[in-house]
């Protein structure tokens, strides 16, 4: 096995849940009305490049203190990704929006 292949084995499968799947819509349509397809272009491009950071090694980033087990990303001020590891995948929980009340985040 090459160094490649074995990089490879430990890259690990992204789940999206409704929700987050919901909320990346959500923030799309938003900066459509608002910012010009640069801004989205930035916003893809940083949102890509986070997940795979996080397929890479997902315990680059902290633990949160909200609810246990749920890790936190955060992607740029206004929005965090939480998502939880689970055996060789990664379930993307949420992309947040850090203006919110972070207390939503209790049931995740």
């Amino acid at each position: 096995m090459n160094q490649f292949e074995n990089f490879m084995e430990n890259i690990y499968k992204i789940i999206w849940s409704d929700e987050a799947l919901f909320n990346l819509k959500s923030i799309i349509e938003y900066l459509e009305n608002r910012w010009t397809e640069r801004e989205i272009k930035k916003f893809v491009f940083l949102l890509d490049n986070q997940l795979r950071l996080i397929q890479i090694n997902p315990l680059l980033f902290p633990i949160s203190k909200i609810s246990t087990g749920l890790r936190n990303s955060v992607l740029t001020k206004q929005v965090s990704i939480y998502y939880r590891i689970f055996e060789n995948e990664i379930h993307l929980i949420t992309l947040f929006d850090n203006r919110q009340n972070p207390k939503k985040l209790k049931n995740k």
